[in-house]
């Protein structure tokens, strides 16, 4: 039975066979043919016979494995590399079908490839998942075939592997070193300019090219005879909490993967830069109520501890309720802190029915609304019109893209700070935000 379940016909046989029937076909005509078809088919019997000889003599023919990460990055290019060794002493052609999780929707997978005798081969792919959670992969088959290329073999390797999807922390090691530097630009990513500094001292130095000159330290100048600066360093241990909006307004998607996830893979990158730079990071996602809640801290073990809760970050997108919000932070946030808020603002009547609570928030506490820009509408304000149904459509796009800006200059009338960003730069600009109230040493 394990013989039957694991042989397959390949096309090449059914080409065969459908020569021969057009050769008996021919025969009823041509008498002489009938005899021709006949041998023909003993021929195809033999080399069969033959065929399945050379591929089953050998009990492990093949040998294949799946390498994949002990856990895959939410909307990222994840490489899979699966290697498959030969030991049949002859060229084999192997079709690779590996079973891939059903959230891929991934149906005509297929790889095709030819292997000498004896040799390995390791063949790449890529997979891009858009949602966290548990991926279960099925079987690794491999199907071989001889020169004869008449049937095939099936090979079945690695069944029932899981592996868990988790924020995108190839994100997290791609800025995992601008923590460490105050002159960003110098990485090519780098969007604001340092704006004063500091007023935790570190040093006296000697004044080189480029330093403020407002930094001056005249009576060390007058001791050295020459000019001598104050050096400051960024204030260090203070709260950053974000705050992550897991309400309906969270579910838009784009290009695969929702608003709601866009934002967690930001937290994570901003979270590491924050504790890089000996900040105390926190988070906590809300919608109905608080919850997945990760106090401030500056542990070692706290980037474990944000990625997991991140991980498991769960909703059924309800209307956010920003009352529960504004009453959790009173209460649980007493020390003045940096709460970076990712939301999603429409409308205007949209901000203005949470203005209140937003406002409640910004008397005590540092308060930057993170909130997106509908790119599809960019598409629509930049393409050309030809139809009178195109410029209404225009107009509207331009309308909601205008009181985007008008929600940024609302919150500004207020304290409130705002990042107005795409989807794909929402981490950049959050970075950027975070160390440019760094530099104005504005908390």
């Amino acid at each position: 039975m394990k013989f039957i379940k694991s042989l397959y016909l390949n096309n090449f046989f059914f080409y065969v066979l459908l020569g021969i029937i057009g050769l008996f076909v021919y025969a009823f005509f041509f008498s002489i043919l009938y005899n021709g078809a006949w041998f023909v088919i003993l021929v195809l019997i033999t080399f069969m016979a033959l065929d399945i000889l050379i591929l089953y003599t050998a009990r492990t023919g093949i040998e294949a494995s799946r390498e994949m990460p002990e856990k895959l990055s939410n909307g990222d290019l994840n490489p899979l590399k699966i290697s498959i060794k030969n030991h049949y002493t002859f060229p084999v052609s192997v079709k690779i079908i590996d079973e891939i999780p059903f959230q891929f929707q991934v149906r005509d997978f297929k790889i095709i490839k030819t292997i000498k005798a004896s040799a390995e081969d390791k063949t790449t792919y890529d997979l891009r998942p858009t949602e966290r959670g548990e991926y279960y992969f099925g079987n690794l088959n491999i199907y071989v075939s001889s020169p004869l290329k008449l049937i095939s073999r099936r090979f079945t390797f690695d069944k029932d592997k899981m592996v868990p999807t988790y924020p995108s922390y190839i994100q997290l090691r791609k800025y995992d070193l601008l923590a460490f530097s105050n002159n960003l630009f110098q990485y090519g990513i780098k969007k604001i300019r340092r704006i004063g500094h500091t007023m935790e001292f570190e040093q006296i130095k000697e004044y080189v090219q480029g330093d403020d000159l407002r930094t001056l330290n005249w009576k060390a100048t007058a001791k050295k005879n020459s000019l001598m600066v104050n050096q400051f360093q960024d204030e260090k241990s203070q709260s950053v909490y974000l705050a992550i909006d897991k309400g309906r307004v969270m579910q838009m998607p784009f290009n695969g993967l929702s608003l709601l996830d866009y934002a967690i893979n930001s937290t994570l990158v901003l979270a590491n830069v924050i504790l890089k730079k000996q900040d105390k990071a926190g988070i906590f996602a809300f919608s109905k109520k608080v919850e997945n809640r990760v106090f401030a801290e500056k542990r070692g073990s706290q980037m474990q501890k944000i990625l997991e809760t991140l991980y498991n970050i769960k909703t059924d997108f309800f209307e956010s309720d920003y009352s529960r919000l504004y009453v959790d932070v009173k209460k649980n946030i007493n020390q003045r802190s940096l709460i970076i808020l990712y939301t999603n603002f429409e409308t205007m009547d949209g901000l203005n029915r949470q203005l209140p609570y937003l406002k409640g928030i910004a008397k005590s506490h540092l308060l930057v609304v993170v909130f997106f820009s509908n790119t599809e509408l960019n598409e629509i304000i930049n393409k050309k019109t030809d139809t009178i149904q195109e410029v209404y459509d225009k107009v509207i796009a331009e309308k909601f893209m205008f009181e985007k800006r008008l929600i940024a200059n609302e919150l500004k009338k207020y304290g409130i700070h705002s990042v107005l960003t795409q989807p794909e730069n929402l981490t950049l600009d959050a970075i950027n935000k975070y160390l440019e109230i760094k530099s104005r040493g504005i908390l």
